[in-house]
């Protein structure tokens, strides 16, 4: 077996770590028969060991220990000096024999040009894109340019930008690895962008298709406007077609890149036909059911082959719903339109302009300020994080700098054709990058209506009877959501936290290192109740399933390998055997509530099989002098069948409430993992016999005075669910972040019409 090296079909999701995010998906996409070009990847181990052989790893932590990430000159300067590092270092011969082998069994009898990516292990995830923050090598040919182009994208794992990214996400830089796929060149004669849900108004019922003519790269970086497609999911119609004449595209001569010119006869034509337009829609949807997710997919067409290049999720979703609480007034003068384009980023800002046409103008942009350029590549995250919105010449609402802007949650308008010729310097500007337009002057802004839609305004923050909480992972989103309307935290799950620290918690308790599993616990639970307080937090126990629990540090040791780890080692049977990791989170609980004084802190119990294995988890529980009250609360999950059979059982033993992880409820329920292809279709939430257990569950609890939640996808994403569960007086709803508003608006209206029927029939 080789170490270094992996086909596409022997990797997936659970193998991040090992191939980083494109990698896997890649890998999911070969086993779900979407037609990939063939390839290998360069594990991120090969990353690993060339980094610890050459004692790089030492360099590096001291260049950029005492780094200012602002400092945009200084960052530059740290970067190029570790890239000089690793492109100077010796790669273990071990590592290069593997990569010219793959190649070989790849490219066969003759050399064969090849596309060499980058797959960070902390990107094209769901928190974070690191859109362009690394390199891609077109047209490699030869075994020895392979390997080179591997080191150099080791090396572009240290650009400027890719850098402040990390920083800006709080990723450490040596925990990061980076793998490389190299896949068989597609010499594209058409190629694009596909996003299975509308990026820029997060409407879930479309597919955005935007085409270009040669190689793929001149659209993610906004060199040229593309066609833009609109397909309905509902009944795979094209509902809108806009034609853009190209006049250059980017395809191979000789043995380069080069960009040329398309004759007028071309450059004014559909880049694709409608077929081809709903076979890529096809895809798409076929993609989103596979990975449960909005997609953000690259397509190109060689001859008359499609082929899916790579795919990752879209990492935009829950900015949408703030930009839409903005509503635009003038100040004392009517809106004079300067340039209009594509809507690539929506909400309203105002600022002085500053125009830029290359990296080396970034220091120009202020906090505040409008960037306005040809283009933005990935050298400008950096200045486009202090700016308030962006506005291009070129690019469409898949371009660099759409997809950055949406992540940033800055207003865009892209594709305007003549911003840097319109626009001038220090003129006051207000951007609606949700019209795409450009307007002269200052607005102010309110928040009583939601702009931009057909909806009539209503008040910003409604009040309900059904409390609505948030689905919440990640600390540093707390502050953000905790201003929204919102009742506190339904979900907090601990598992992205541990994940972060890397280190299986047996590991630590081996080598005596308790004190940095709950510091690194505490700290994230503190930052997100002190962020809510005093609205209540409810944190879910760990529920790491052992496939989960191996990809940590150490994990290889303390787990075994399962079958089918969803009904495996997992929940409350995981404390009550191993209850020296369980006490650990309880004393970080404890920590919080009583030397923090914060005792907006919650427990909920996950994936409890029988109502003695609640019983069990209750004495741990009380051990360690925890005890439920008017301010602790004990919540159980209710995901299993059996917790809905015998509910009564289980309330017995004492808790205070109860939360329907929907999930996994109605995988059980139906006997379908929604993670195999072959049967993920079954999967339906809205299955009659969910409906059944949901009213049993809320029924059960109002006769013995126990509160209902539910904290699954379910209510997020189909508001007649949502619906009946309010009808039937569920306590309260954890939505997900991108969803708040929207359940809050749904529970306002069914509680409105249940009081007007009430007093109808009184």
């Amino acid at each position: 077996m080789q170490k270094y090296v992996v086909n596409f079909s022997q990797v997936d999701k659970d193998d991040i770590d090992l191939v980083g995010g494109k990698g896997a998906n890649l890998g999911e996409m070969v086993k779900a028969k979407i037609p990939v070009p063939e390839g290998f990847i360069v594990t991120s181990k090969a990353y690993f060991d060339f980094i610890s052989q050459n004692k790089l790893d030492l360099k590096i932590d001291h260049l950029l220990s005492h780094l200012d990430v602002s400092d945009s000159k200084a960052l530059l300067v740290q970067s190029k000096k570790i890239q000089g590092e690793i492109l100077k270092a010796e790669i273990p011969l071990e590592i290069i024999k593997e990569i010219i082998n793959s190649y070989k069994n790849l490219a066969g009898r003759t050399d064969l040009y090849v596309a060499v990516r980058s797959s960070a292990t902390a990107e094209d995830l769901p928190s974070a894109s690191f859109a362009g923050a690394q390199q891609t090598f077109l047209n490699v040919l030869g075994a020895r340019e392979v390997v080179e182009s591997v080191r150099k994208s080791w090396a572009s794992l240290f650009e400027a930008r890719a850098i402040f990214y990390r920083a800006e996400k709080k990723f450490d830089h040596l925990k990061i690895a980076i793998a490389v796929p190299v896949q068989k060149m597609v010499q594209s004669d058409e190629s694009g962008v596909m996003f299975t849900i509308d990026p820029v108004t997060n409407d879930k019922g479309y597919i955005i298709i935007e085409a270009i003519y040669g190689l793929g790269e001149l659209i993610v970086l906004g060199e040229v406007t593309p066609d833009h497609y609109v397909v309905s999911k509902k009944d795979l119609s094209i509902i809108e077609k806009k034609v853009v004449s190209q006049e250059k595209q980017l395809v191979k001569v000789g043995r380069n890149n080069k960009i040329v010119k398309i004759s007028k006869a071309w450059s004014e034509r559909q880049k694709i036909d409608d077929k081809i337009i709903l076979a890529l829609a096809k895809i798409g949807l076929q993609l989103e059911k596979h990975f449960f997710f909005p997609q953000d997919i690259e397509w190109a067409i060689e001859g008359k082959k499609l082929y899916i290049v790579q795919t990752r999720p879209v990492t935009t979703i829950q900015k949408v719903e703030k930009q839409r609480q903005q509503n635009l007034q003038l100040i004392g003068q009517k809106l004079v339109s300067l340039v209009s384009g594509a809507a690539a980023s929506p909400g309203i800002a105002s600022g002085p302009a500053t125009i830029i046409f290359s990296a080396k103008e970034l220091s120009k942009i202020k906090k505040g300020d409008v960037l306005v350029a040809p283009q933005t590549k990935p050298d400008f995250v950096p200045a486009m994080k202090r700016a308030c919105a962006v506005v291009t010449d070129k690019g469409g609402r898949t371009s660099h700098a759409a997809i950055v802007s949406r992540e940033l949650g800055i207003p865009a308008v892209v594709g305007t054709m003549e911003a840097t010729k319109i626009i001038k310097n220090n003129l006051i500007i207000t951007v609606d990058g949700s019209k795409g337009e450009v307007y002269k002057g200052a607005v102010k802004f309110t928040s009583k209506t939601l702009p931009f839609t057909d909806e009539k305004p209503i008040e910003e923050f409604l009040k309900t009877a059904t409390k609505i909480y948030v689905n919440l992972a990640e600390p540093d989103k707390a502050r953000q959501l905790a201003s929204k309307n919102v009742d506190g935290v339904g979900l907090l799950r601990a598992e992205f936290m541990i994940a972060q620290l890397g280190i299986h918690p047996k590991k630590l308790i081996e080598d005596r290192k308790e004190k940095i599993f709950i510091d690194n616990l505490k700290a994230g639970i503190k930052e997100i109740c002190q962020a809510f307080y005093p609205r209540p937090v409810v944190y879910r126990a760990t529920d790491f399933k052992t496939n989960e629990y191996r990809n940590l540090k150490g994990g290889e040791k303390f787990e075994p390998v399962e079958e089918n780890p969803m009904l495996g080692f997992r929940g409350a049977m995981r404390y009550i055997k191993n209850p020296d990791v369980f006490n650990l989170e309880l004393a970080a609980i404890k920590s919080i509530r009583e030397k923090e004084g914060l005792n907006n802190l919650w427990l909920m119990i996950p994936f409890v099989r029988t109502s003695k294995e609640l019983f069990e988890v209750k004495k741990l529980i009380s051990k360690q002098q925890l005890t439920r009250s008017k301010t602790f609360k004990l919540w159980m999950m209710v995901e299993i069948p059996s917790n809905v059979i015998l509910l009564e059982k289980f309330i017995e033993v004492g808790i205070d409430g109860l939360s329907i992880g929907s999930n996994d409820l109605t995988m059980l329920t139906l006997g379908v993992d929604r993670d195999n292809q072959e049967i993920a279709w079954a999967y339906n939430e809205q299955d009659p016999s969910i409906d059944k257990l949901l009213e049993e569950v809320i029924k059960t609890a109002h006769r013995f005075g126990v509160t209902t939640s539910i904290c699954g996808q379910a209510p997020s994403y189909y508001p007649d669910l949502a619906k009946g569960l309010i009808e039937l007086g569920i306590t309260s709803i954890s939505a997900n972040p991108d969803a708040i508003d929207s359940v809050r608006r749904l529970a306002y209206t069914v509680e409105r019409e249940l009081v007007r029927k009430k007093d109808g029939k009184n």
